[in-house]
Order: C-alpha cells, then structure tokens, then sequence
C-alpha cells in the first residue's frame, strides 16, 4: 500500500478521473447498470476532484449545463451511483464523493483534510475487520459502517509547517 493516498499525492488526475469513468462505462456495457446522461455527467462531476461535493453543488452543475433544475434531478443520480458503488456518501460532510474502486467490494475508510477539503479514500479492509471483530465481541450486529477521519492532508501539513 502506498504511504500517502493517491488525492494526498502528485498524479495526472484526469487519468485519475478518466479512470473511474472507464469503470462505469464497462458496468454499463456489461449490462450490470444503465449509465444515463445525467448519471454520467454527476460521476464526472465527483470525479473532477478529489473532495466531496454536497448534492446541491451537483445540481448547480447539472442545472448549468441543462439537465434539469429540481432537487431530485441530483439525488436521484447521486443515489444511483451509491447504490451501484460508483460513489459514496460521506456523512461527515453530507456530501458524495466518486469511487476510487467501484469494481471491487470494499468498506473503505475517508481521510477528510479539515483545512483544504480533500477526500481520500482508503480500502479500509483491515480497519473494517477490526471494527467487526470489535462489534462481535460486544454482541452487536453490524448492519453497515462509515469510516470517516478528519485531519490535516499533507500538502495543508506541509503549508502550515512553513519552510524550513
């Protein structure tokens, strides 16, 4: 595993984006999920950058560029791409940000920068089973989990150090 998530380090993000686009398009055609215009747009929208975008702010982009102006017109994609795991939903910030695996099942954890608003997503495997194994001994039943950390990304880290 890398030492620092791909949002936390130098990368050609419109391989990065492209990237996850080129996924959802290979769901699309292998007929697992139907990739519409606005679907399409909202997943290429998340995937502009590596921070999470509230649906409101989906939507100004969507009402823009004529796809429509009502609420629903956003959550509606937006609840599709979650449920199909092209994006997840972070709690913290109520807002969705695009997978950065949406072809392999996971339980990802989220680095959250407080200072820039960058988002990383980890796998979180080993985080998940932790946390699991903890539920079990406790008696609980896990239903689901959101893993989200906040904290301060390396390049904010690095500005508020200063130079040396």
């Amino acid at each position: 595993m890398p030492s620092s998530p791909r949002a936390f380090t130098a990368h050609d993000h419109d391989d990065c984006s492209a990237d996850v686009l080129a996924r959802a398009e290979a769901l699309d055609r292998d007929g697992r999920l139907r990739l519409t215009p606005v679907r399409r747009r909202t997943l290429e929208i998340l995937a502009e950058a590596h921070r999470a975008l509230g649906a409101y702010e989906v939507l100004d982009r969507l009402k823009a560029e004529g796809f429509g102006n009502q609420p629903p017109v956003a959550y509606r994609a937006l609840d599709f791409l979650v449920e199909h795991g092209l994006a997840h939903r972070i709690r913290r910030l109520n807002a969705f940000a695009a997978c950065t695996q949406p072809d392999s099942a996971h339980a990802p954890a989220f680095l959250i920068c407080e200072a820039c608003g960058s988002v990383a997503e980890l796998p979180g495997a080993a985080t998940a089973r932790a946390l699991r194994d903890e539920a079990r001994q406790a008696g609980f039943d896990l239903a689901r989990m959101s893993i989200e950390a906040v904290g301060t990304c390396p390049a904010c880290k690095g500005a508020a150090d200063g130079p040396d």
